[in-house]
């Protein structure tokens, strides 16, 4: 299931997902927060070009919205059913969780986008 050769494998460690050799991320700590977001403009590996056309990562922002969701709603259930919290408990675990977790919401979203449009190719690699 996470092996590599998935879109999952690529998505879940910001590898390259045509090759899945190479991290996309300049650096790959999320939380240093001034470099977040910087990613390398090729895979050095294979070749392949992150930013295919210009503004290509504004529809990460759509995957961004379902992935947020996706963690205040666990937040919400582990509030609400494991912790029995009230609803401002409720509210300031959601809102906490959006914080902490917004870097790697971030760089999920955009590995998410990626992986719509390029497919693993293990015979991708630069001759």
């Amino acid at each position: 299931m996470f092996k590599k050769g998935t879109k999952l494998y690529s998505i879940l460690t910001g590898t390259c997902p045509r090759c899945q050799e190479e991290s996309m991320f300049e650096n790959k700590n999320p939380y240093v927060l001034s470099e977040a977001l910087n990613m390398h403009d090729t895979c050095s590996h294979c070749g392949l070009k992150y930013k295919m056309e210009p503004s290509f990562f504004y529809g990460a922002m759509y995957v961004s919205y379902a992935v947020g969701i996706a963690f205040a709603v666990a937040a919400f259930v582990i509030s609400f059913f494991v912790f029995n919290a009230g609803i401002n408990m409720i509210f300031v675990s959601i809102i906490g969780t959006l914080i902490v977790f917004m870097p790697i919401i971030l760089r999920l979203s955009r590995n998410i986008w990626i992986n719509f449009f390029v497919n693993y190719n293990p015979d991708a690699a630069k001759k």
